[in-house]
């Protein structure tokens, strides 16, 4: 709107899971922004750091999954095509020590829905990616967790995730432990207790 476009909930939408500098194209050749990509992330980054800042949008679950991982010992990262300024933002806002480590948009060569996130966040831990449970609330992020051969768990969120191979649908994380994620993505568990 401060470069005279209009911007609309479906042209948002199509943004979801998508590498930053592939969105903000999308968002150069759907409007009269004259930034370059960078610049777009960058502004858009920054933005979202601020608001993060005030309050972190958790999805319902997720905080109380991440304190038993934690006190359980189970070691998360935190994949995410975010770059590092606004992941670290994130990560700054939890509990310390719920994150081993971040993969962000910025330190990869191929975003999701290439596997290179999630198997270098495999590596890093020093685990085997079918050792892993991925949460994913995209069907970018979906596609690329299944693709490195991390079991995988669909949380749509802002957009639908299709029937993806691989992965299992589940509508909340609220109630589940971190012992549950496993048997859940690897369909031994049972999806409807979700």
């Amino acid at each position: 709107e401060e470069y005279g476009g209009t911007w609309t909930d479906e042209l948002a939408l199509a943004l979801v899971g998508n590498p930053l500098l592939v969105s903000a194209q999308f968002l150069i050749d759907h409007s009269p922004v004259t930034l370059t990509p960078e610049q777009v992330v960058h502004r858009m980054q920054s933005r979202v750091v601020e608001q993060i800042a005030d309050e972190v949008p958790w999805r319902p679950g997720a905080r109380e999954l991440l304190a038993a991982g934690r006190e359980a010992g189970v070691p998360a990262a935190l994949v995410t095509m975010s770059w590092t300024d606004l992941a670290r933002a994130v990560v700054d806002a939890t509990e310390p020590g719920s994150f081993e480590l971040l993969v962000t948009g910025d330190l990869v060569t191929h975003g999701k829905p290439h596997p290179e996130p999630y198997l270098t966040a495999a590596a890093r831990l020093g685990v085997d990616p079918t050792a892993c449970v991925a949460l994913e609330d995209s069907p970018t992020g979906v596609r690329s967790a299944v693709a490195a051969g991390v079991p995988t768990l669909a949380i749509p969120h802002h957009v639908a995730i299709p029937e993806i191979p691989g992965a299992v649908r589940v509508d909340t994380l609220a109630g589940l432990t971190p012992f549950d994620l496993r048997p859940l993505a690897t369909g031994a568990g049972d999806p409807a207790r979700a």
